[in-house]
């Protein structure tokens, strides 16, 4: 049999396939699901309403119940169901003798409780019929509302609700936690990056300052030496020109005593010629001299300007890498902008005192080659001097002695 439904009154619709004396009433769809042996029972006050029965217990506690209840003949002749007969007799224990000298113990008959039903036939599809069944046992007074006892399936679902919002709520916190050390961590790594660039930066500008002050210094040296090249070239030329003066004041010599000994008449046009070039010689001299201080003077204000232009270059560089780190704005940097500054303050000094010391050597030095050049060209100044008073004097000696004999042979003659 298969359960159709429960009524608006909460009456139990069955559809019976099996009848005892009327088999000819039973339709043959109805024949047709006769063999299959599910159940399905709706009660609306019930909280599972409207679902199948699932498990087999169920299934045959139900099935007994329905059986036990419904199965009857359709002819009103008897009022009893045939399966609490049927039961009652089956569950009748074999009688078993005393034991001992008591008395027989026997058990009392259970009481049939009479169930009265009423059965209405309509048809609800052609060549088919539907019976109802409608079960006409007393009413129990109803019981005093009690409130609703939650079942254990919902305190599970409850209990796992819980459990689910507190693995959120710790999911949660877990997550915020995270992410704030992903924050700090991002914080972290922002300021070492910064104070790494900054540390770079401070140490690329140092670098580069230092190669600057080093491509000065080797520069000004180089330009230096270059100048002490050029002076030393101008010396030996000055000290070639010294060597072809004397060894042309030697032949100078030589020839006039020769030409003392051979020609007396070309005497004086010797003397005026020899002084002539005495006189060409002083000026040269004079001219070398003029040129070379001129020179000095010209050498002395090249350096001193380049000098001037050097210091200029390195002021406007201290300028510009001392307002470059003002501009960087951060405590860390201005602290190592101060340690920067007091390094180049001191390199600034000890660069001045070395430039003052170089300057003062230079300009020591300078002084002295440039006396030792003075003394040297006065003392050949006046070697050249007496050589021409000597000259002079021995000309005048010699020329005494001979006029008078000139007279004499002229007079002779």
């Amino acid at each position: 049999m298969i359960g159709d439904g429960v009524g608006d009154d909460g009456r139990l619709e069955i559809a019976f396939l099996h009848c005892c004396r009327h088999p000819s009433t039973i339709p043959p769809a109805t024949q047709s699901r006769a063999l299959d042996p599910i159940v399905e029972i709706t009660c609306p006050e019930t909280p599972f309403a409207k679902q199948p029965a699932r498990t087999n217990r169920n299934d045959n506690m139900l099935i007994g119940l329905v059986r036990d209840s419904v199965l009857q003949c359709f002819c009103h002749s008897c009022k009893a169901p045939l399966g609490v007969i049927a039961g009652q007799r089956r569950n009748n224990a074999p009688f078993k003798k005393p034991s001992g000298k008591g008395k027989p113990r026997t058990k009392q008959p259970k009481k049939v409780k009479f169930i009265t039903t009423e059965i209405r036939c309509q048809e609800k599809s052609k060549g088919g019929l539907c019976y109802e069944v409608i079960l006409a046992e007393p009413t129990v007074p109803k019981r005093a509302p009690s409130p609703p006892q939650p079942s254990p399936t919902q305190q599970t679902a409850i209990e796992d609700k819980l459990k689910a919002a507190e693995e959120r709520r710790l999911s949660i916190e877990a997550h915020k936690l995270a992410a704030l050390a992903a924050k700090l961590s991002k914080i972290e790594e922002a300021s070492r990056k910064k104070d790494e660039l900054s540390a770079a930066f401070i140490a690329a500008t140092r670098e580069s300052l230092d190669a600057k002050m080093n491509n000065t210094e080797e520069k000004r040296e180089a330009h230096i030496a270059e100048l002490k090249n050029k002076l030393k070239d101008h010396l030996e030329s000055v000290e070639k020109t010294r060597l072809s003066l004397e060894q042309q004041t030697e032949e100078v010599r030589c020839a006039v005593e020769e030409k003392l000994k051979t020609a007396a008449a070309q005497r004086d046009e010797n003397i005026k010629r020899m002084l002539d070039r005495l006189k060409e010689h002083e000026e040269q001299v004079a001219r070398v001299r003029q040129g070379m201080s001129e020179r000095v003077q010209q050498l002395e204000s090249q350096i001193q300007g380049k000098l001037e232009q050097a210091r200029e270059r390195r002021e406007t560089i201290e300028r510009e890498q001392k307002e470059k780190l003002r501009n960087h704005n951060t405590v860390k940097i201005a602290k190592m902008r101060q340690m920067a500054a007091r390094e180049l303050l001191m390199k600034k000094c000890e660069f001045d005192k070395r430039v003052s010391t170089a300057e003062m050597n230079r300009q020591r030095e300078i002084q002295r080659r440039v006396q030792a050049i003075r003394r040297h060209h006065e003392r050949r100044a006046e070697i050249v001097r007496q050589n021409k008073k000597e000259r002079q004097d021995n000309l005048t000696d010699v020329a005494n002695p001979i006029l008078p004999v000139e007279n004499e042979t002229a007079s002779s003659g």
